[in-house]
């Protein structure tokens, strides 16, 4: 099979290599999955360019795919050969979507709607599995509450949105201005323009809010929390002076990690389904054009999220 490979060594996107390798076999609890489409996070060029999770860089990135059933191993009774599924290998060392064969838990995985295609799904399945776990499992947004969603056009931020409204919650968003109309266009009722207000002038009483960034907006954040809010932070721990500010303010610190969940899938797909939560897709590449999707999204300036295409 085809795959994208880095081997041994961290760096730019020009380690990323074509290579040809076995087709894995399944093991038991697993299947094997022809790759139809494979998305493309922050977390696969973060993963690429430095250590992170891994001791040495693994070999094949990727942990969205869409695809078919090829194979099932020993015990595996949801699926069978053929079927359509959807889904995100375990994070963070379920890795290997970016080829055109892969295996997985069988509970990662969820049936793919037929309302959708194999590009929209394989760029549903992390992020938006990073919303519900945010949002539902860790902060129980209520109708009527108020969340904040920062960086509200990117890959988590867009589905996040879309997954709040569904909650009845009223939404507020930061992005560029460029991206404004984008982000009302998912049921935001706000959105204030980062890079010209500072959002603690125009936001005020929020229950959750989301922060998939790592600088100083976390701890700024919790200035327009509730007490008794919750603050979702993404990508790295709290730090000492964050949770101490936390403490001050009565507001809960949650720094989340997003795991593979066949419940969370199955509410994804649903929704889905009813056209309810949908990706915005910035491009499908070839597998092949691997490297110039981690250039792409080293830029920063992506609506949705990029996909590959075996």
């Amino acid at each position: 099979m085809r795959a994208i490979s880095q081997q041994d060594v961290y760096g730019g996107p020009e380690v990323l290599k074509a290579v040809e390798l076995p087709v894995p076999e399944p093991g038991p609890g697993q299947i094997l999955v022809r790759v139809r489409a494979a998305g493309v996070n922050p977390t696969d060029w973060k993963n690429r360019a430095r250590r992170v999770w891994f001791e040495r860089p693994p070999q094949i990135l990727g942990w969205d795919l869409s695809g078919t059933v090829e194979k099932t191993g020993f015990g595996v009774t949801l699926f069978e050969p053929g079927e359509e599924v959807f889904g995100m290998l375990p994070y963070p060392h379920g890795v290997g979507s970016h080829a055109e064969y892969t295996v997985g838990p069988a509970r990662a995985f969820a049936r793919k709607p037929a309302e959708i295609d194999h590009v929209q799904a394989a760029a549903l399945p992390l992020a938006a599995l990073t919303a519900y776990q945010a949002l539902v499992d860790t902060a129980d947004v209520q109708p009527g509450q108020h969340v904040l969603i920062h960086a509200a056009a990117g890959g988590v931020g867009h589905l996040a949105v879309q997954m709040a409204k569904h909650l009845g919650a009223r939404v507020t968003g930061t992005a560029s201005a460029a991206k404004h109309d984008f982000v009302r266009s998912l049921g935001a009722d706000d959105v204030v323009d980062y890079r010209t207000t500072d959002f603690r002038d125009v936001v005020r009483d929020v229950d959750t809010a989301l922060v998939p960034l790592t600088d100083d907006t976390r701890i700024r954040t919790l200035d327009v929390l509730r007490p008794g809010g919750t603050l979702v932070a993404l990508l790295a721990g709290a730090t000492e002076e964050e949770l101490a500010a936390a403490a001050r303010r009565g507001v809960r610190y949650a720094a989340m990690l997003v795991e593979h969940d066949y419940t969370g899938m199955t509410v994804v797909a649903e929704l889905a389904r009813k056209g309810v939560l949908r990706a915005h897709v910035q491009e499908a590449l070839p597998l092949s054009e691997a490297a110039r999707a981690h250039a792409l999204g080293e830029e920063g300036h992506l609506t949705g999220k990029l996909v590959l295409v075996p």
